[in-house]
């Protein structure tokens, strides 16, 4: 029986997905194999020695130490796309609340008292904006998000130029074909009417949004960032809506500096709120936890390869996790053949400084060849199935 904490409320139709006969599911339990968490922080936990991994019920992992976590071979899953649609839908409604100001006037008439339909007829113009068809919308960040975004404001009626150095073949087909890629942030910026941000914070993405890239952008241009407060300084976007540069600011991340602020419209992180989202969510972190723990399986992991190969009944799975190092290979196989065991499967894949390698054993590995590659010199964790 493997033990699953779940350190937030997760979708019930997700930790259903985990086999009550393998799994002991709960907020309580001790000694984790696995740990399921959407919004909690973990930067300052200890984490116990039998934990194998995390499963993110969503797509950042700000709130996991990712490089901590695979220095102790520790497996980060996301899961990206499974929000995909809500956040596209919550960016349609931001772009129309960036075109008028429909928040204001929601509060305003609110206040009204007596003869209301004269008073919002005489008042309303102070609401007006304008209609998103036939402007261009910058989107920032193809991938799964981004490309519904692009894909939807198409069939809005906007002219759509994004730009994604990373896309995917599999997100390219995805694209409708009228959206115009471009090679750079500069090239989008220039020409947009509306920008929007699809993009993870990074050190490279980090203020990207800020004086230097707000003054490329025409006058009155307007922003949206579902994405992360962090990818827009605040002092150079106040700056810039107080002096109209920016006509309008709509994010999904409040904070101190721009709650209040004329201009912003401050969206409680509501992106990934809705029902099928949690769901999907859930149902997709509890498989990709359920694949790795039983099987050594690694899919949209953060801080490891995917790395995956059927299972042959009868053998035995060892499953190494490494670090990206030349000679790392033959040492592993090396210590296998040195105990007369014979690989029969073998699986190797990396990503940036780390590496995963799953070789499907002829017979039982033995407690001696687990310490023996476990001794190894780059080598975070090693694992029999």
């Amino acid at each position: 029986m493997k033990n699953i904490l779940c350190l937030n409320k997760i979708a019930a139709v997700g930790t259903n997905k985990l086999d009550k006969n393998e799994y002991n599911v709960g907020t309580d339990v001790e000694a984790p194999a696995g740990i399921m968490v959407r919004s909690a922080a973990m930067h300052d936990m200890e984490f116990n020695p039998e934990l194998l991994a995390i499963a993110r019920a969503g797509a950042g992992v700000n709130n996991i130490p990712v490089d901590r976590c695979a220095k102790e071979g520790i497996v980060v899953f996301n899961t990206p796309g499974a929000n995909a649609n809500g956040v596209k839908e919550l960016a349609i409604c931001a772009l129309m609340l960036a075109s008028r100001d429909v928040v204001g006037g929601i509060k305003w008439a609110a206040t009204l008292e007596t003869d209301v339909a004269k008073s919002v007829e005489k008042g309303k113009s102070q609401f007006a904006g304008c209609e998103i068809a036939g402007k261009t919308l910058g989107v920032i960040g193809l991938g799964a998000i981004g490309g519904l975004v692009a894909n939807a404001a198409v069939a809005l009626g906007m002219n759509v130029v994004g730009c994604d150095p990373f896309l995917s073949v599999e997100a390219a087909w995805n694209m409708d074909r009228n959206v115009k890629k471009v090679a750079t942030f500069d090239d989008v910026f220039k020409v947009a009417d509306y920008v929007t941000l699809h993009v993870p914070s990074t050190p490279d993405t980090k203020g990207m949004i800020n004086a230097n890239t707000i003054a490329m952008m025409k006058d009155g241009a307007k922003i949206i960032n579902l994405a992360r407060a962090d990818l827009v300084n605040a002092a150079d976007l106040k700056a810039a809506l107080a002096d109209g540069k920016i006509k309008s600011y709509v994010t999904d991340f409040p904070t101190e500096e721009v709650i209040g602020v004329p201009g912003i419209v401050a969206i409680p992180h509501l992106g990934a709120s809705t029902e099928e989202s949690e769901d999907n969510c859930a149902v997709m972190a509890a498989l990709e936890l359920d694949d790795y723990l039983a099987n050594g399986n690694i899919k949209n992991s953060v801080n490891f390869p995917n790395v995956s190969a059927p299972r042959k009944e009868g053998d035995a799975r060892l499953c190494v996790l490494h670090a990206n190092i030349p000679n790392m290979i033959s040492q592993i196989t090396a210590a296998v053949a040195e105990s007369g065991l014979n690989i029969e499967n073998m699986v190797n894949k990396s990503k940036g400084d780390n590496a995963y390698t799953i070789l499907d054993i002829a017979g039982e590995v033995s407690d001696a060849v687990v310490a023996k590659l476990s001794a190894v010199d780059g080598i975070m964790r090693v694992r029999v199935i």
